[in-house]
């Protein structure tokens, strides 16, 4: 299976991180996770806080272990809290389930890792994300 490759890791944080200075949102990290959880890139803006990192992972990571967006890793989490909770449990409270965790496919539709952004609002950082996902020539799933 092909992942992401460290090229294509660089776009998308060179672009998300473009794509919040155009919208002039608040400072962002943006990390790059491969198809089994592993960061393969991350850069904090200046000005971003220190914590800042595990909040990006941790958004990547539940998109990535779950199969499953941010996006809808919240819309469970509001309608089977237990479930959130138990799942924060399994992966030791690693999860941050809301937008901003974006699945990455490749062109047939295979998830080949994540992207995670904070900084902003989760909606921004949804958005900042697709730019630097559709940049890459990847298809992300917010």
């Amino acid at each position: 299976m092909a992942g992401v490759s460290l090229n294509k890791a660089r776009t998308i944080v060179r672009k998300t991180i473009a794509k919040g200075r155009e919208l002039e949102l608040k400072p962002l990290s943006v990390v790059v996770l491969d198809a089994g959880g592993h960061v393969q890139a991350f850069e904090r803006e200046d000005g971003a806080s220190p914590g800042r990192f595990d909040i990006a992972r941790g958004k990547a990571y539940g998109a990535v272990m779950l199969g499953m967006s941010g996006t809808a890793q919240m819309e469970r989490a509001e309608q089977q809290a237990y479930f959130m909770n138990a799942v924060n449990g399994v992966f030791g409270g690693a999860v941050v389930p809301v937008p901003g965790g974006v699945l990455l496919r490749d062109a047939k539709g295979a998830v080949i890792g994540a992207v995670g952004v904070t900084g902003d609002t989760s909606a921004n950082d949804a958005i900042a994300a697709t730019a630097g996902i559709e940049a890459a020539g990847l298809t992300g799933e917010v």
